[in-house]
């Protein structure tokens, strides 16, 4: 069972919980047994409704420490996931992100937002801030609200408040400190949600990221019209192909008939374009005058957030440069810096347990500096893990001021390399069949693996609908820190096509690496499991028909070629001496990403009969040099 802080950062396991709370406490190991009596012995537990400007009232739940010899600052958990355990008599194992955090002292706040588990009022999807909705309330006056109550009504308080929250309660975090409350001194956005159409969770530049959304919607999605404890039921695929229960629906609008209860998901389907509906959820342009100290958080293979973590520390720089703001990336999946080790992705090592030091060094020094007169921690700007390397470094700046941008061209021969083509070459063709799509990953799995962010990428480039460039091996170690910025020139026999970048990094077939642990996997007993091994560094996709506009689609026209350029995610990854640098293009990677009917018009309109093969040609010559560009580092940092 897993602790109670990964129990507000994942909605499927509160899930779990809250429909049998009960049955599962009896089934606690003897070891978190003794952890909820750790708890319960230092804590007094108090359950509230705290009521907002509007009269609606939120459920709380407040654990302060039973030693009253002083007073403690508040730490603020909002979440749309259950504040479980429900009931003062209940405890959690665990009251913060580590146990540090509990044992030093703090009086944890956990709160159910508006219209979620046992709160009143109604929920809203990433609801828009007052600024453009024009309401009364949003989650930055909820936020307010709560804090003004806690510090007039909580005994034992010091007057000061820090908030934090992965993923959405991430989001709730990031418009926390919007609020403005003179409490509030530190928070901490981690995974945070600023766009749901650009980059986060459910769409990367408008092409829909089918399973991750539709899975997590048909349960979380679900209408709550009273308050409640339980958790609504996910949809049962019956099977854990998701390639294939995926593709037998035939399309992407195929999916209404699961969301007849699902008000957001059919909405989400309604919007297919960067409109009004969208951009009103669109965080970045009311992060302003930002008063708290922010340290935000985030992991390089992280796949639901990653794009929220980066973006809401660069428009903390740009839009707020008055304030405290500081930036935390490790080798970490969707929370791993709280949910696991963070000493390895799958067969991808990192060489040390950098979860924990992590929370001991890095977080609770902020918080305590902050709100308890701590003295300062040694926090850089950034704070950022070098995959490849496997190593921290403290920067004064994300990206590094030392990066410089170079272009890795593609060429002739599946070739890769920082010298433009000099003269006319024949494109590379491929034909893309939305009904043979490129699998995201080698295994079969019903939702978006963790794991895919890292992984093997040999099975796809020996398909003959992905084109491959590599360069030779490398002489010396390879640097690249900072975006990855795509530019293809292409064509297409369609009216529309999809196009898959992925950075990957090619180990030597000798790789041995002396962090690998054995298990018992038929992967683990190959003699040399690394081997060969072509990790994915990055992979993102632009939807064809948004490459001038993500508001307003236009067609290809068939067989005239087009520039195809946009802002991938930052990397900070080093291929060492010996590995190669690869690029992978594709145009589906299924069921990752719903597939492209390769015809323009509304996709999530498609019926099965307008998916059709199309000829997609890459060019690569002087004129039309396809590249990557890329951050190189050649100091040391």
């Amino acid at each position: 069972m897993p602790t109670s802080r990964f129990l507000r950062a994942s909605a499927f396991i509160v899930a779990a919980l809250v429909a049998a709370p009960t049955a599962l406490e009896a089934q606690l190991s003897p070891a978190m047994e003794k952890a909820v009596a750790a708890v319960r012995s230092h804590y007094t537990k108090r359950e509230v409704l705290i009521p907002m400007r509007d009269g609606v009232k939120l459920f709380t739940a407040i654990y302060t420490p039973k030693d009253t010899s002083k007073t403690y600052p508040f730490l603020l958990n909002r979440t749309p996931y259950s504040v479980w355990p429900y009931g003062e008599d209940a405890y959690p194992p665990e009251l913060g992100p580590s146990a540090r955090f509990q044992e030093v002292g703090f009086i944890f706040v956990f709160q159910d937002v508006r219209g979620k588990m046992m709160s009143e009022g109604e929920f809203v999807n990433m609801r828009p801030q007052r600024a453009v909705s024009g309401a009364v309330i949003d989650e930055s006056t909820d936020t307010y609200d709560t804090l003004e109550w806690l510090v007039k009504h909580v005994p034992g308080n010091n007057g000061r408040a820090g908030q934090m929250g992965i993923s959405y309660p991430g989001f709730y975090s990031a418009v926390g400190m919007l609020s403005g409350h003179p409490a509030l001194k530190a928070v901490s956005p981690q995974a945070p949600i600023v766009d749901w159409f650009q980059g986060d969770d459910f769409h990367r530049n408008g092409a829909l990221w089918l399973p991750h959304a539709f899975n997590f919607m048909t349960s979380f999605g679900q209408p709550r019209p009273k308050p409640t404890q339980a958790w609504p039921e996910g949809l049962n695929h019956g099977t854990s192909d998701g390639y294939e229960w995926f593709m037998r629906l035939g399309s992407t609008g195929a999916t209404r008939q699961y969301t007849k209860n699902v008000p957001f998901w059919n909405e989400m389907l309604d919007h297919p374009n960067y409109d009004a509906f969208w951009q009103a959820r669109n965080l970045r342009p009311q992060i302003k005058d930002v008063k708290p100290a922010v340290l935000t958080v985030g992991g390089w293979f992280d796949a639901e957030n990653l794009y929220g973590a980066l973006q809401v520390h660069q428009t903390v720089n740009r839009q707020s440069p008055g304030t405290d703001n500081r930036l935390v990336m490790g080798p970490w999946f969707h929370g791993g810096w709280e949910r696991s080790k963070g000493d390895h992705l799958g067969p991808v090592q990192f060489g040390a347990n950098t979860s924990d030091w992590f929370q001991t060094d890095v977080l609770l020094p902020f918080f305590n500096h902050h709100l308890k007169d701590a003295k300062a921690p040694d926090l850089a700007k950034a704070t950022v893990f070098e995959t490849g390397a496997n190593r921290w470094h403290k920067l004064d700046a994300w990206p590094p001021r030392q990066a410089r941008e170079k272009k890795l061209y593609l060429l002739p021969a599946g070739k890769l390399g920082f010298e433009p083509p000099a003269a006319a070459a024949e494109p590379d063709m491929f034909i893309s069949d939305p009904a043979k799509a490129v699998p995201f990953i080698e295994n079969v799995a019903i939702g978006m693996t963790r794991e895919y962010m890292s992984a093997d990428q040999r099975f796809a480039g020996r398909r003959p609908d992905v084109l491959v460039y590599q360069t030779e091996a490398l002489a010396e170690d390879l640097t690249f820190a900072g975006p990855l910025h795509p530019e293809l020139f292409v064509a297409t026999t369609g009216t529309d096509a999809d196009w898959v970048v992925k950075l990957v990094d090619v180990y030597p077939d000798d790789f041995k690496n002396s962090d690998f642990k054995a298990g018992n996997s038929p992967w683990d007993r190959q003699p040399n499991p690394m081997g060969g091994y072509q990790q994915l560094v990055r992979g993102e996709v632009m939807r064809g028909k948004f490459r001038n506009s993500l508001e307003k689609p236009e067609p290809f026209t068939p067989g005239q070629p087009a520039r195809v350029a946009w802002s991938m995610n930052d990397v900070f990854h080093t291929f060492k001496k010996g590995h190669r640098v690869m690029v992978q293009l594709q145009s589906t990677w299924f069921p990752l990403m719903d597939r492209n009917p390769q015809t323009f018009m509304d996709i999530n309109q498609a019926k099965p009969e307008d998916y059709h093969k199309a000829t997609h040609s890459v060019f690569h010559d002087a004129e039309r040099p396809s590249n990557l560009g890329v951050g190189v580092v050649s100091e040391k940092l």
